[in-house]
């Protein structure tokens, strides 16, 4: 099954959304919130990047100190998956452990290291300066 990953740059504040496919899954499949791979694996050539959280299939949120990949249900006061409304107040919930395994669904990430070429070149947002130069020569001679 395919992971989606919203991928955080935080130079300039944008999320990049991407659907990883099953060879790019695999690779990240055993890392834990907090790990760092390199960015080669999911098609980043230079980047290094790192994870921050991520949700199961059935919509539980991943908790960095619950160690393993397996839905357990804890007893939360504060933190992820639980606000209280009430001071004091605390509440057993369905969280998510930190592994990504065949269960994760999405999978949040921050760039940790650039590489030579920017973020959108490479997902395919930004047009290449060759195709661009082309463009901008092929409305030139229409012009004449």
């Amino acid at each position: 099954m395919s992971i989606k990953l919203s991928l955080g740059n935080p130079e300039t504040g944008k999320t990049y959304k991407m659907e990883l496919n099953d060879e790019q899954t695999a690779s990240l499949r055993g890392k834990t919130i907090g790990s760092t791979f390199d960015g080669e694996s999911i098609g980043l050539p230079g980047y290094k990047i790192t994870i921050t959280g991520g949700s199961s299939k059935t919509g539980f949120v991943m908790k960095k100190d619950l160690q393993g990949p397996a839905k357990r249900r804890i007893l939360a006061a504060t933190g992820i998956g639980f606000k209280p409304k009430i001071k004091g107040q605390r509440r057993r919930k369905f969280i998510y452990g930190n592994e990504i395994s065949v269960d994760t669904i999405q999978v949040n990430a921050k760039i940790a290291e650039y590489g030579p070429k920017s973020v959108e070149k490479l997902l395919g947002l930004e047009p290449e300066e060759e195709e661009a130069e082309e463009e901008t020569e092929a409305t030139e001679e229409a012009e004449e």
